[in-house]
């Protein structure tokens, strides 16, 4: 396997020589709504229009609200196209290299050459990092791909996972873990000790280690580490430092490493109301009115630091997410007997809530049942799967025109659509509300359903796509042999 980029820096320049993957912007703008006014256009859907997939964008002098400008990164992932292809592959096989990565970890590795990651230490002041604020109903400036890693103290297994993180003072961070997951477990095993949780958040990484961190559990399951699954994408093990105020490591190729504490303390995630920041559905976010807070003790950065950031809404957060939700399907898949050719999580679900699947030729009646049990099976067993869209092998997965003409002629609604009722869903989509459905049982519940847009195994005859012919041309003519004279 070939190697992927070793940092940031790296990604970057395999996009700088690619004709429209990666803009400069040399003007200068406040990272307080500036740079995400410019990015808007590029963001995509659930950005609000007009907007579209587009480059990789590179702020070079983005200004916080005091201290020097410094450069930002948005869209680095903003299509499936470029973040498959910064790992060498194409959206297809990138969750093949997830499952075979994850069957086949690398661990992380000290440092062998330290001189190799030279940092500068920055004052701890993060009011002077151009982390920026989308809209003026925001809570504040948000950390929104700051890479956690933390060991817990029971287990001994380190885990990296990417989460929001609201900056409410100069040394300050408020930060949401969803409840259940990773880094709250090692918090609550951190705070049973009676001591806080040592953390390093990493912003700026290179893509296998930043894909990695997105995948979800039923794929990188607690006991494995994220870096492991990244060394293996990667093709080379992680590098590690110590952190030099707390008690872990840091990943050595980051741009900003921000060393700090998980408290037990907590605090409002707003001070100025109950909306926090743009979510990846595309609706604004509700503030939490209590979250776990990160002392800052320190904070490191490369010579000419890029702080990466995402836009909320948009298709960078959905492809992140969208990849690993892919492998973690086909496994699922893979393990009932009734694999699937490929699958893809729609931008337009956040990469979470709609999953195209795509199926081999039917080799009997028996598999157009099979074709809807194994998509329910999807639906039952990943709670923020909303939609669930099948198609054939002649289906172009990537095209949402391909898509589309399916759903339009190969679909019934009274034969081909199947609804589970009242399941278990993710209140961030706002139509999982009693209020929307009195057919739901609870807030952030859903009616889930198959789109079967197959073709029914005796009607194939009938939904044969025509493929164009190949003119026979001449074979070229060979050129006279030249005459001596």
């Amino acid at each position: 396997m070939s190697r992927a980029p070793v940092d940031l820096r790296h990604a970057l320049a395999t996009l700088d020589p690619l004709p429209g993957e990666l803009v400069r912007v040399a003007t200068e703008l406040p990272a307080r709504y500036g740079v995400s006014a410019h990015y808007a256009r590029w963001a995509g859907a659930p950005a609000a229009p007009p907007t579209g997939a587009g480059p990789a964008v590179l702020f070079d002098r983005v200004r916080p609200d005091h201290g020097p400008t410094r450069a930002v990164l948005m869209g680095l992932y903003g299509t499936r196209r470029r973040a498959a292809g910064l790992l060498g592959c194409t959206p297809a096989e990138l969750p093949h290299r997830l499952l075979d990565a994850v069957a086949a970890p690398r661990p992380p590795v000290p440092a062998p050459d330290p001189a190799r990651w030279p940092r500068e230490t920055l004052p701890v002041d993060l009011t002077a990092l151009p982390v920026p604020v989308l809209t003026d109903e925001d809570a504040g400036p948000y950390l929104t791909l700051g890479a956690v890693l933390a060991t817990d103290p029971d287990t001994g297994v380190r885990n990296l996972s990417v989460h929001r993180m609201c900056v409410q003072g100069p040394d300050t961070l408020t930060i949401w873990m969803v409840p259940g997951r990773d880094l709250e477990l090692a918090h609550q095993a951190a705070l049973r000790r009676g001591s806080p949780l040592p953390v390093a958040i990493h912003l700026g990484l290179c893509p296998a280690v930043l894909l990695s961190s997105c995948c979800p559990t039923s794929l990188v399951p607690p006991d494995l580490d994220e870096l492991a699954v990244a060394g293996a994408l990667a093709g080379q093990p992680v590098e590690l430092l110590p952190c030099r105020t707390v008690d872990t490591e840091f990943i050595a190729h980051a741009e900003y490493v921000i060393e700090g504490e998980l408290l037990a303390d907590r605090a409002p995630e707003s001070r100025h109301g109950t909306v926090a920041t743009p979510e990846f559905l595309g609706y604004q976010g509700r503030a939490h009115p209590s979250l776990p807070l990160i002392r800052v003790i320190g904070i490191t950065a490369r010579e000419s630091p890029i702080l990466q950031a995402v836009s909320g809404p948009g298709h960078e957060q959905s492809v992140l997410l969208g990849f690993g939700m892919e492998a973690a399907v086909l496994d699922l898949l893979r393990r009932r007997g009734t694999p699937a050719l490929a699958a893809h999580c729609h931008t337009a679900g956040g990469g979470q809530l709609m999953v195209v699947l795509q199926w081999p030729a039917k080799r009997g009646p028996q598999d157009d049942v099979a074709v809807r049990v194994a998509a329910e099976a999807v639906l039952e067993q990943f709670r923020m799967a909303k939609l669930v869209l099948c198609v054939g092998d002649d289906i172009d997965i990537e095209s949402d025109q391909d898509l589309w003409w399916a759903m339009v002629t190969r679909f019934q609604a009274d034969q081909d659509l199947h609804v589970l009722p009242d399941r278990e869903g993710f209140p961030l989509d706002p139509s999982q509300h009693t209020g929307y459905s009195p057919s739901l049982s609870a807030d952030g519940r859903t009616a889930k359903a198959v789109f079967d847009c197959t073709v029914p195994y005796a009607q194939r005859a009938r939904f044969q796509r025509p493929r164009f012919t190949e003119p026979s041309l001449p074979a070229p003519r060979r050129p006279a042999a030249p005459r001596l004279r």
